[in-house]
């Protein structure tokens, strides 16, 4: 991965840290790392802990072409790192390119090890867990940023 692209990644990391924030939930860590693998973001809310995977793709953003949201997804509108002025924002199509779709069945294995280690080693109940992704669209230009969160992922 070349310096450009982890910025990217930090960038939209921070950016879905903030996301998750405005909606209720609680960092717990972010980067946990173990050799077989990362978890970008663990979160609580409720009693309900939340392992993220975010994925970011720097590209540019119009108004006019709001992202695709289901019934189980959030999304927001907001200047990159400022929550104060996050906004919600329609839905209405869809882009052709989604970065979850890069989430492939090899990192969902990888990603199930480090969630039931992660599990393990904190003592956080078993049963009361997911797994969500954040997408985030960054306009780096506009310095604004579209995130979408889609939630309770199956592994």
């Amino acid at each position: 991965m070349n310096k450009n692209n982890k910025n990217i990644g930090k960038i939209g990391e921070e950016t879905a840290c903030m996301f998750l924030m405005k909606q209720g939930y609680q960092i717990v860590a972010r980067n946990y790392w173990k050799k077989w693998g990362e978890i970008d973001i663990v979160a609580l809310k409720g009693k309900t802990t939340h392992f993220v995977e975010v994925k970011t793709v720097s590209k540019s953003l119009q108004a006019e072409s709001p992202i695709n949201c289901g019934e189980n997804r959030g999304n927001l509108e907001c200047p990159i790192v400022s929550r104060e002025n996050c906004k919600e924002v329609s839905c209405e199509t869809t882009d052709e390119y989604r970065p979850e779709d890069n989430i492939h069945p090899w990192k969902l294995k990888r990603l199930s090890r480090v969630i039931q280690t992660y599990l393990a080693e904190n003592n956080t109940n078993d049963d009361n867990w997911q797994f969500d992704a954040v997408t985030v669209f960054l306009d780096l230009e506009n310095k604004k940023a579209k995130v979408e969160h889609i939630k309770d992922i199956i592994l």
